[in-house]
């Protein structure tokens, strides 16, 4: 059929801000299309509110829109642009609603724009639950008892009838949003609730729970000519009840027998022809193994979340060949990417086996809610390949980058029998943990499965680890065991600590890791595509590839897009941040694919190695060899030995890769940019403080304390109120400002147990404005692209505090110092490449309080707001080129008339008992931006971008106050009463209020039951409460702040933020009229004044 000639401008719709089950898989998946859109010169319009992704940078697409995603924007581009079709179902849940809300609105029709791919009516029918469940019984398909709701009372008729426990899964959510599984009546109604209010089209399917069938997936493929094939089949080890987000995923399915495959293979594709499904597709299905009876539990009919996992696994670009579907090709038409010779309409076949962990956030949240279920709390995932599924999944494990890298913890050692036992019941992120501990001690196979459902062939696969870990403690180690235990998986530094003997004495057996090339087609076909997975024991495929393309710069799809030149003898190895998790997230992808596209520009070979199968940086085109691999010093070192490169890049790599650099520093390897004692001296807190000293800078001061008496002596020194926090942290965590003794005991005592043999870090608290800039450094010059400022006064982590870009409050005089002060660090410390510091200024003082020498999450903002490639600049002065030469001059860059504001988005409906407030510690899973020519406009975009809801109806407003903030709120409080709020406070808020003039309805706090109530049924404009110190979730304040974020109340707890908020809301009742322009256009009026 070939390619539609009608189609000539496109419109990409992305996925909005990172948020737990819509991460960067589909930054991933909409850079894909938009390349494939591009190849056939067709013209590319992309709208994506989200502007820490590639996605979104301006060679991506030829026109770039950071809008918000919503009906109004999207309509407001489509009149100007007059695509000819839009693309939605690469940009998840998000990009298939606002297809639908176009398509509802007229607007699509008024324009004349096709949606191209999977149809609005084949959507509908496999995102509306009714329309779901009658197509399945018209063609035969099994579906659970269930009933489709739109209200609580019709919810308990259904669970009157069938009894608990009741799944309850929304209507057109994500990641499982607003559903869960109800085990009595009281989650069942507060569950049911959720649901509906998180569902666009408030309808929730309420089914008989199948809890503890096997959890299948299917990626399944289809084109307009009705041709199917499966990509990829999907075992969960985790049984139904469990989100596949956040289960232990396995690909191929190891389990089922073929029977079994063929049955589920011929259902997914009866499935997809039903729905005339156009592109990929996603079938997850429910089997009972004992009576082969399967159920179908869900179908995505548009690229997902494990479609990014079966793409990464395969090698197969599912989200590239689903753009080529939607401008018209067909399967037997596309080219397929790994052989180079097949086409797209093969199933690929595997002769290894893949093995997917999720990341949890419960490292930085240890008082949330671990149980696992319907919803999902992953913020990321990690993925191994090996010839078994021993190996991969022993790989996937220390893939996690957590303190211990074995599946053996010493958190269930000291359990008895008995509590081990009763443990195995639990359905947390440790259960698989938990299963090796029972299986160590001996506990019985059949007994561990009729608790956890897990299949018996995945216990006896641990099994036979735990057995072998238990051989290398008992046994003297032997040349065999050790190979076995490396074909098993394991890393030297566990053998050595298991055997107790040396890694010196391990290198006497010689048996090296040896690299595969990933390929669809199990061998039968020549891959030769540059992805590689390391195994032990067989014939190493990585020379053959290098001698076959000796010379060829042309390795890498990055290469023709980058203009590299011949490619120089050496290689560089970039390290990536491995997975997303709260504090680093895709900001550190961002900057690691630019580095390898830097450096395939600079004539060298780029290698990649990364162990996260959501994010572009593991799509094998972006540099010239990727390794997928775990993020340790070993594996490392392995690809090293192999490719003995130039040097190795960490400082983009996030606090991963810089975690890496001594270790790897101290074998021998070079590390480029910034080196490792200048990276001492701004991260070891003595030798900071020195620096800045000598260099006249001031600084908060501070002490290290290792006892309460010592606490109380510091805060004597330093006058309340401090930041005290443990030493080491990353994102904040466990960061506290206490403002008397009696909140300093509070605290001290879990902060000292926290610390261990490391001191507490008491720091003088100065709440002025915060500011931070990023600069680019060659030594001599420095680079700095711009100043942002914090919306949140000093205390807020940067992650998760609004910035305002060009700042607004800094006087010149201040500008100048902020300069002075990063030019003269630069050149102290020899910072070569990328920088961040922040900055606190009060009373017309500056003062700095960090110092990161590494690339930072603003990069990607500050390159797209300022046109500057911040990474590009950072790898040619690394490499040689000074920054002057590069021509953005050196010292602060201009500004121009663009005005934008980030805004944090955070993921507290999906993690329960985690505290909404704001904090040192990072809580934001990700970010948008809105940008126009004023900063209202910009403020006002920024919280539309951020799913704040605006109208003109005012109605309450619950305030309470912490005695620290009641004064810096009240005139907020009384801009509220005159913008037409009616106020409600609890009683230490309403008598301060009531002595200020101003009218409130006193509540009292424990009334909590009818702030719910008014909370459920939309009574509640916002909340604003600042908490008391503690984390203590048994309080009211906490009750009411995690009860807001459930029904998606906006809830402020910095004053600062609800101001901002008023602001916005001043600015929407006002009837301002947002501009829609390209990022581009904004930047091209120049800069006027100050705003």
């Amino acid at each position: 059929m070939g390619k539609d000639l009608s189609i000539k401008k496109v419109l990409v719709i992305g996925s909005g801000p990172i948020v737990i089950g819509q991460a960067a898989e589909f930054d991933y998946a909409g850079v894909q299309a938009c390349r494939a859109l591009k190849e056939e010169n067709i013209e590319v319009v992309l709208v994506n509110s989200n502007p820490a992704t590639i996605m979104t940078d301006e060679d991506i697409a030829d026109k770039v829109y950071l809008e918000p995603l919503t009906l109004e924007s999207l309509a407001a581009i489509i009149k100007k642009e007059r695509p000819n079709g839009v693309i939605a179902s690469l940009g998840g849940q998000t990009g298939l609603n606002l297809a639908c809300e176009l398509d509802k609105a007229g607007v699509l029709a008024e324009y004349n724009v096709r949606l191209l791919g999977t149809n609005i009516e084949s959507i509908k029918k496999a995102e509306d639950r009714e329309m779901f469940k009658n197509l399945m019984n018209e063609i035969g398909e099994p579906i659970p008892d269930s009933e489709i709701v739109s209200s609580y009372e019709d919810a308990k008729k259904f669970s009157d009838k069938i009894g608990f426990p009741i799944i309850i899964r929304p209507a057109f959510t994500l990641g499982g949003s607003g559903g869960g599984i109800a085990k009595n009546e009281a989650e069942y109604e507060e569950i049911v609730h959720s649901g509906l209010q998180q569902s666009p089209i408030n309808q929730v399917l309420v089914e008989k729970s199948i809890a503890g069938f096997k959890e299948v997936e299917y990626e399944v493929m289809r084109d307009a000519n009705d041709t199917c094939i499966i990509i990829c089949n999907m075992e969960n080890i985790d049984p139904i009840g469990i989100h596949t987000g956040d289960s232990f995923v396995v690909a191929p399915s190891q389990t089922l027998t073929n029977n079994e495959y063929q049955m589920l293979r011929t259902s997914a594709i009866k499935i997809i022809r039903a729905l005339k499904i156009e592109g990929g597709c996603n079938v997850q299905y429910a089997l009972d193994t004992k009576t082969n009876q399967y159920y179908v539990i869900e179908v995505n009919p548009r690229v997902s979340r494990s479609s990014a996992l079966a793409s990464k696994a395969t090698g197969y670009p599912i989200a590239k060949v689903t753009t080529k579907i939607a401008v018209g090709y067909e399967l037997s038409e596309i080219k397929n990417a790994i052989t180079g010779k097949t086409v797209a309409a093969f199933e690929p076949a595997l002769d290894y086996v893949v093995v997917k962990i999720p990341k949890w956030p419960f490292d930085k949240f240890a008082s949330g809610d671990r149980m696992l279920g319907t919803k999902m709390k992953a913020t990321g995932e990690v993925m191994a390949i090996g010839r078994t599924f021993k190996n991969s999944f022993k790989k996937a494990v220390a893939s996690l980058e957590d303190k211990h890298t074995g599946i053996l913890h010493y958190k269930f050692e000291n359990l008895s029998d008995e509590d081990l036992l009763q443990d195995l019941h639990i359905q947390d992120d440790r259960r698989i943990f938990r299963v090796s501990e029972a299986l160590k001690r001996n506990f019985d196979v059949q007994k561990i499965r009729e608790i956890t459902k897990i299949d018996p062939w995945f216990i006896n696969q641990i099994k036979d680890i735990v057995e072998l870990e238990t051989a290398l403690e008992k046994t003297p180690l032997n040349e065999e065991l050790y190979k076995k235990a490396k074909d098993f998986g394991y890393l030297d530094s566990e053998i050595a600590d298991i055997s107790k003997v040396s890694e010196e004495e391990l290198k006497k057996y010689d048996y090296p890791a040896v690299f595969r090339i990933v390929d669809t087609c199990a061998g039968e076909f020549h891959a030769s595509t540059p992805y590689f997975y390391s195994t032990y024991g067989e014939a190493c495929e990585l020379e053959e590839f290098k001698k076959e393309h000796k010379g060829n710069a042309d390795i890498a799809g990055a290469s023709r897009e980058c203009g590299a030149n011949d490619t120089k003898k050496e290689n560089i190895l970039v390290l990536g941040s491995g997975p997303i998790r709260i504090g680093q997230g895709i900001e550190f992808d961002y900057c690691s694919v630019h580095a390898a596209r830097a450096i395939l520009e600079n004539g060298y070979e780029s290698v990649m190695v990364n162990s996260n199968p959501e994010t572009l940086s593991t799509d094998f085109d972006i540099a010239s060899r990727l390794y997928f691999e775990p993020m340790n010093a070993e594996n490392v070192m392995n690809i090293v030995k192999k490719e003995k490169p130039y040097g190795v890049m960490v400082q983009f790599g996030g606090q991963t890769a810089i975690n890496l650099a001594p270790k790897l520093a101290k074998q021998g390897v070079k590390i480029l940019g910034t080196s490792l004692e200048s990276i001492d001296a701004v991260e070891d807190r003595k030798v900071f403080e020195k620096l800045l000293s000598e260099l006249k800078i001031p600084q908060p001061k501070g002490r290290g304390v290792k006892s309460t008496a010592e606490a109380l002596s510091a805060t004597k020194e330093l006058g309340y109120p401090v930041l005290v926090r443990p030493s080491y942290v990353i994102g904040g965590r466990g960061m506290q400002v206490v403002y008397n003794d009696d909140e300093l005991l509070t605290y001290i005592n879990e902060a000292l147990k926290f610390s261990g043999e490391h001191p507490v870090l008491i720091d003088q608290y100065i709440e002025g404005l915060e500011v931070e800039l990023d600069a680019i450094s060659d030594g001599k010059d420095v680079l700095i692209p711009g100043i942002c400022e914090h919306i949140e006064r000093a205390g807020v982590h940067s992650g998760d505090s609004m910035s305002i870009y060009p700042s607004r409050s800094i006087t010149k005089r201040q500008e100048k110092k902020l300069v002075e002060y990063a030019k003269k660090i630069a050149k102290k410390v020899n910072i070569i490449g990328l920088m961040n510091i922040q900055f606190i200024i009060k009373d017309d003082t500056v003062y700095v309080i960090e110092v990161n020498p590494r690339a930072s999450r603003t990069v990607p903002i500050m390159s797209k707001v300022t046109g500057i490639p911040m990474t590009k600049i950072a790898i040619n002065a690394i490499l040689g080129k000074s920054v002057k030469s590069q021509g953005f001059g050196t010292g602060l860059y201009k500004t121009t008339k663009l005005v934008c504001v980030k805004m944090p988005v955070f993921s507290f409906q999906k993690l329960n008992r985690i505290d909404p407030a704001l904090a040192p510690e990072m809580k934001s899973t990700g970010e948008v931006l809105g940008v126009d020519y004023s900063y209202k406009k910009a403020l006002l975009k920024a919280f539309i971008a951020g799913g704040y809801k605006f109208n003109r109806r005012k109605q309450r407003v619950l305030v309470s106050l912490n005695d620290h903030y009641k004064k810096p709120a009240l005139k907020i409080v009384k801009k509220l009463y005159s913008q037409g709020f009616f106020i409600m406070a609890t009683w230490g808020t309403h008598k301060f209020l009531e002595k200020n003039g101003v009218p409130s309805k006193m509540i009292e706090k424990f009334m909590v039951d009818k702030l719910q109530k008014r909370m459920k049924e939309g009574r509640l404009s916002f909340v604003l409460n600042t908490p008391t110190l503690g984390k203590n979730s048994q309080t009211s304040g906490f009750q009411i702040r995690t009860i807001a974020e459930m029904y998606g109340i906006p809830c402020f707890t910095c004053v600062d933020t609800a101001k901002a908020y008023l602001n916005a809301v001043k600015t929407y009742d006002k009837g301002a009229k947002l501009n829609s322009e390209t990022i581009t256009n904004y930047r091209k009026k120049k800069f006027l004044g100050i705003f």
